[in-house]
C-alpha cells in the first residue's frame, strides 16, 4: 500500500542499494526520520564499511532480497545502472504493488523505473542538491538542502509522496518536471563538480608559487565570491577582465604557461566567458571586452 510518509504517519520498512555515499547517508537519514531500514547491499570494502558505520546492525544481502523485504527502495546505484535494475527487480519478482521505488540520480526523472510502475510500484526520483563524502556529517548537511523531486504527472499522489519525504529529511522539496532533470542536474553538476576542480587548481598554483598554506588564504576570497555571486549575480564579477586589463591577462596567461600549461585552456575560456558576462551586465565596456578578448585569443611567444 503506497503511504505518504511521514512523522506522525505509519512508519516505513526501507531498503537500500545500495551503500555507496548516497544510499547510505539517505539511509540513515530515513531512520532519524523514524523509519526502519531493514536491509542493504552493500559489495565492496568501502561500502561495507559505510554500511556498517551509518546503519549498524541492518543486514547486509543482495539487491533482489533487499527490495523484497522494503516498502520503500532506495535505488542508489551509477545512473546508467538504474534502467537495468528497475527491469532486473520485476523480472525477479522482488517488486509488488504498493511498494515506493526511489532512485537518486539527478538526471533522470521516473521514465527510467516504467517496468516497475507497470507493475503497480510507485515511482520517484530524488536526488539530493548536496554534495556526499559518505560520513556522518552528510546526514546533518541534510537540513539545509533542497531534494529535487519528480514524479508521475497522473496525478499528484506521487508528487505529495515525493515531498513528504524530503521533508521528512529536513530538506525544501523542488518540483522538477520528467523533461527539465537532464537540464537542472547539467547545471548543479556544471557549478559544484567544476568547482572544486577550480578550486584545487587554484591551490595548486599558490603552493607553486610558494604559498605553504594555500587554503588559508583561499578560503575567504573564495567564500566572498560565492556570496557575492548568490547575492548580486553577474554584477559580483571583479578582478582584471572586468575592468578591461588586458595586460594583466597576458601575464597570468604566462605565468600559468611556465608553471602549470595544464591550467592555460580552462583559464582562456573562463576568461572568455567572464568578459561575456561582464559586458552583457553593463560593467565591461565594449573596447575593454575586446581588448581582454585579443589577449585571450594571442598564441603564446
Amino acid at each position: 500500500m503506497v503511504m505518504a510518509a511521514g512523522r506522525t504517519g505509519p512508519r516505513l520498512r526501507v531498503g537500500v542499494i545500495s551503500a555507496g555515499r548516497v544510499g547510505a547517508v539517505l539511509g540513515a537519514a530515513l531512520q532519524r526520520a523514524g523509519h526502519q531500514v531493514v536491509a542493504v547491499s552493500a559489495v565492496s570494502e568501502a561500502s561495507l564499511r559505510r554500511a556498517e558505520e551509518l546503519l549498524p546492525g541492518v543486514a547486509v544481502l543482495p539487491p533482489d532480497e533487499v527490495a523484497l523485504q522494503a516498502d520503500l527502495v532506495l535505488l542508489a546505484v551509477p545512473d546508467d545502472a538504474i534502467a537495468g535494475l528497475a527491469r532486473g527487480l520485476v523480472a525477479t519478482g522482488s517488486l509488488r504493488a504498493g511498494q515506493i521505488l526511489v532512485h537518486t540520480c539527478g538526471a533522470h526523472g521516473v521514465d527510467v523505473l516504467a517496468p516497475a510502475a507497470d507493475v503497480g510500484v510507485l515511482p520517484l526520483a530524488l536526488h539530493p542538491a548536496m554534495t556526499f563524502t559518505g560520513r556522518a556529517e552528510d546526514v546533518e548537511r541534510l537540513a539545509n538542502a533542497c531534494m529535487a523531486v519528480t514524479a508521475s504527472g497522473v496525478d499528484d499522489a506521487g508528487w505529495h509522496v515525493a515531498e513528504a519525504l524530503a521533508l521528512e529529511l529536513g530538506m525544501e522539496p523542488v518540483r522538477v518536471p520528467e523533461e527539465s532533470r537532464r537540464l537542472y542536474h547539467a547545471a548543479l553538476t556544471h557549478g559544484a563538480n567544476h568547482l572544486i576542480t577550480l578550486v584545487n587548481e587554484c591551490a595548486e598554483l599558490l603552493r607553486g608559487a610558494g604559498i605553504e598554506i594555500p587554503d588559508r588564504v583561499m578560503a575567504p576570497i573564495l567564500s566572498a565570491s560565492l556570496d557575492n555571486a548568490l547575492r548580486l549575480g553577474d554584477r559580483a564579477i571583479t578582478g582584471p577582465v572586468m575592468r578591461g586589463d588586458a595586460g594583466t591577462v597576458r601575464a597570468h596567461l604566462a605565468a600559468l604557461g611556465g608553471e602549470n600549461p595544464e591550467t592555460v585552456a580552462s583559464y582562456r575560456e573562463l576568461a572568455k566567458r567572464t568578459a561575456e558576462r561582464a559586458e552583457q551586465a553593463g560593467i565591461l565596456r565594449a573596447d575593454g571586452a575586446a581588448a581582454v578578448r585579443e589577449a585571450l585569443d594571442e598564441e603564446p611567444s
